[in-house]
């Protein structure tokens, strides 16, 4: 069996770069609302924000070896995505790790479990997505995979799907999905562009979205 793969298979960088300016939900509503990850995995600090490959992560119960591995074989730009197989209380993931990361300009880390040192963690500003804090430690002697498909909160993940997160949550992008989708995110941000322009001249979001249909078929009574 293998335990890490180290070539992986990444989007061209101006296609993934061309989702900077995108929200989490903007891409999920695009994507025909898939890719939603668990709401409970939040950025750790307002204003954090994901953007790039995944590089996947899976590790054994209160052991962070793989995260290990993955800091030192990870690229630049990479989001290391990393499963815990349920397990969330401890903390995987500490200031000298983020240290690391930043230092090898890595673009964050998405954690289906928790981490520690936040107060360093915030001071680094390297944007970290998890379940909370925990300072329970982790061992480091026992074997997960790097760069196979994942389960993570509630969505599968492979190895160079993107990769969005921000203070509304986190989408995943199969990689062999993330051109249509950013054809349907830009279109649908030139939609609500056009819709609140309407709204601001005082047409009610019924009349726009065309909801009287909708009252009526359901018996809407008004008096």
């Amino acid at each position: 069996m293998v335990h890490v793969y180290t070539k992986v298979p990444r989007p061209d960088r101006k296609l993934v770069e061309a989702f900077k300016d995108l929200g989490a939900a903007t891409v999920y509503e695009a994507a025909g609302r898939m890719g939603s990850v668990d709401p409970r995995i939040k950025p750790l600090a307002r204003g954090f924000r994901l953007l790039g490959p995944a590089f996947t992560v899976e590790c054994h119960p209160k052991d962070n070896l793989m995260l290990h591995k993955a800091l030192q074989i990870a690229e630049k730009g990479d989001v290391l995505v990393a499963s815990t197989q349920g397990y969330s209380e401890a903390g995987y993931w500490g200031g000298l790790m983020s240290g690391s990361a930043a230092a090898r300009q890595l673009g964050g880390l998405a954690i289906d479990g928790c981490v520690r040192d936040s107060a360093e963690l915030l001071e680094l500003g390297f944007p970290v997505f998890c379940r909370g804090t925990c300072i329970r430690g982790t061992t480091k002697g026992i074997l997960g995979r790097v760069n196979h498909p994942i389960v993570f909160g509630e969505v599968v993940v492979n190895p160079g799907d993107l990769v969005l997160g921000d203070d509304d949550g986190l989408v995943i992008i199969p990689q062999t999905d993330i051109e249509t989708v950013l054809k349907a995110s830009q279109e649908r941000v030139a939609k609500e562009v056009k819709k609140a322009s309407e709204l601001t001249k005082g047409v009610s979001s019924v009349e726009l979205n065309k909801l009287e249909p909708v009252f009526r078929s359901l018996g809407l009574v008004e008096e």
